[in-house]
């Protein structure tokens, strides 16, 4: 595996060059090095044009010198009448910034409904963040954690043209290389769907064992944040003598008595029909809140440890109401009035990566549509902020509201909610409001 250096305009860059992957893997890491798309790279390695799919007939040593020729940005289409006509409206639109597409490479939603959800997380993408590449990577773990943050650090990457969908080639084949199963093809040769409930799991699994294992590295341990652990309690009904057997179990995707951070839910969507031999899709409309409190399965131990966080949420909620008040009163714009609450941690001090309060929002959607799990389509839904969400479908993404999130529930051939990602509810600590006689003896001195 030579290490070459690139030369692209003024810029130079050394890059670990494997030759057991094709050459569209090697323009991906160049794509996340220069937002230049695989699509709009010309490489050239001694005189010869890099194509796609071989190396055939190139040969590359230590420290030798590639030269790459492409723009990150798109030459511009001349533009239509109306879209001059939108182009102000669109901008006031455009209030948050959503997040870029991933292209469906052939049946592939089921992944880029996964990658863009665990995006959501913030510990997973810092934590993937501080990973570090090495040279021989043997571990398929390690594998698929770096092929996800490579494809967050391309989504992230400034030089990118921000309404450009990634073509995330170096993860597809990553997942196909670590878990065959997900490869899969038709009588045509053409790419299954497939199952995105087990390929969340699965993803999950494995960047959650290479986090934990490299916590010094990242800082923490992530799998804390996802760790459940329920309680269960044998007793004879018959005699009292009899001792009261007590255990724990944990749990990875399941809740009680500790509730993790981050939770998700899978939704039964599916069910195995011998007729016909497949996935069945089961329709009914099962409604999901945007607030989950999870405080009634705790155990009464762990409902008694919840109680000062659950007050907290009750004093947020007051001082919210007293703001508005008096803005009402003030008649101020309450989009003019800055936010001056403080976000309260969301854990126990001794238990990181914990629920303190039982309180958990929505984060992410991912749905189906279409009548059996391995056909039809999938998306993932993201919240972006308190009621900004985006629809992610591979490369369009386009913004929603939660009431149209809040209909995914089912009951018809549109999308339905197939797993559920759960976030902490993240409680504000509100300073006391100042009357107006206090604000005017400020005023004075």
């Amino acid at each position: 595996m030579p290490n070459v250096n690139v030369k692209w305009g003024k810029e130079k860059y050394e890059v670990s060059l494997d030759f057991n992957e094709t050459p569209l893997v090697f323009k991906s890491q160049l794509f996340a090095l220069t937002g230049v798309p695989p699509d709009r790279q010309k490489v050239v390695v001694k005189g010869r044009t890099l194509g796609d799919e071989s190396w055939t007939g190139i040969t590359v040593s230590e420290g030798a010198m590639i030269m790459m020729m492409g723009s990150a940005d798109a030459v511009p289409a001349p533009p239509k009448p109306e879209d001059e006509k939108k182009e102000t409206v669109q901008s006031d639109e455009k209030v948050i910034k959503l997040p870029s597409g991933l292209k469906n490479l052939g049946n592939t939603c089921y992944m880029n409904s996964v990658l863009q959800s665990f995006k959501t997380i913030p510990e997973i993408r810092d934590g993937l963040q501080r990973l570090n590449q090495s040279n021989q990577e043997s571990d398929a773990n390690k594998k698929m954690a770096m092929a996800v943050k490579s494809v967050y650090e391309m989504l992230d990457n400034p030089r990118r043209t921000p309404d450009e969908p990634l073509v995330p080639f170096f993860m597809l084949q990553a997942l196909h290389n670590i878990l065959p199963q997900f490869s899969s093809r038709d009588e045509h040769g053409h790419l299954e769907q497939q199952d995105a409930n087990e390929c969340f799991s699965e993803i999950q699994r494995m960047m959650l064992s290479t986090l934990s294992a490299n916590k010094e590295l990242v800082g923490k341990d992530i799998r804390e944040f996802f760790r459940g652990k329920y309680q269960v309690i044998q007793k004879c009904l018959e005699s009292d003598e009899e001792p009261v057997q007590k255990t724990t179990e944990e749990f990875y995707q399941v809740l009680i008595d500790r509730l993790p951070a981050y939770v998700s839910v899978q939704m039964v969507r599916f069910f195995y029909k011998e007729s016909s031999q497949v996935n069945a899709k089961i329709l009914k409309d099962v409604k999901f809140p945007m607030i989950l409190d999870l405080c009634d399965i705790c155990t009464p131990a762990l409902q008694e440890r919840l109680r000062p966080a659950r007050d907290a949420v009750k004093k947020e909620e007051d001082a919210k109401i007293e703001r508005m008040r008096k803005q009402k009163m003030e008649g101020t714009d309450s989009k003019a009035v800055e936010d001056d609450g403080k976000p309260l941690p969301f854990s126990f001090p001794d238990d990181e990566g914990s629920n303190n309060s039982g309180f958990y929002e929505l984060k992410a959607v991912i749905t189906h549509k279409g009548r059996s799990s391995n056909s039809g389509h999938y998306v993932a839904w993201v919240r972006l902020g308190e009621d900004k969400w985006a629809m992610c479908d591979d490369e369009h993404v386009s913004p929603v509201t939660s009431e149209q999130v809040l209909k995914l529930s089912g009951g018809g051939d549109w999308h339905c909610a197939y797993v559920l990602l759960y976030g902490p509810r993240i409680v504000k600590e509100y300073p006391a409001l100042k009357d107006e006689k206090e604000n005017i003896e400020e005023q004075t001195k």
